[in-house]
């Protein structure tokens, strides 16, 4: 299975397509702004009708877990997808159907000047990431 993945400022489903606002950034502001995945599982032939979870999860560029602040205290931001992708009638065998998945999270507080990357996992094994870097703080000059 593979997958693509897209950054962006909003992502949406809608009948089977992908409607993407802002898409294909690599940097973001470190005082944070929305953040949108726009997902595409490409689910080969014989793993249709099997029931499977994508994990999305966000860490730092020493690969240690994001946690952001949440009411039960910090939490690792990660999200679970549970899919299923049905066989198409008079599918060919050896082909794919691809699956649209958008995400779409709060502004998140990271550190500036800082590398972060999606992972995207699939029964505990990586199919996919996006990396992208918070800008520095821009500095200020006093006269």
């Amino acid at each position: 299975m593979r997958v693509t993945v897209l950054l962006c400022d909003h992502a949406e489903v809608a009948d089977g397509k992908l409607f993407i606002n802002g898409g294909g950034w690599d940097q973001i502001s470190p005082t944070g702004a929305p953040t949108g995945l726009a997902i595409i599982i490409h689910v080969p032939w014989d793993m249709t009708n099997i029931p499977k979870i994508l994990r999305v999860s966000l860490v730092d560029q020493d690969s240690r877990p994001v946690a952001q602040p949440s009411p039960e205290g910090e939490r690792p931001v990660r999200v679970d997808v549970n899919f299923e992708v049905g066989r198409p009638p008079g599918m060919q065998h050896g082909g794919e159907v691809g699956l649209p998945v958008a995400l779409n999270f709060s502004p998140l507080a990271l550190l500036p000047g800082s590398g972060y990357v999606w992972l995207l996992e699939l029964d505990d094994h990586e199919i996919g990431r996006a990396t992208f870097r918070t800008r520095p703080v821009a500095q200020t000059s006093s006269v």
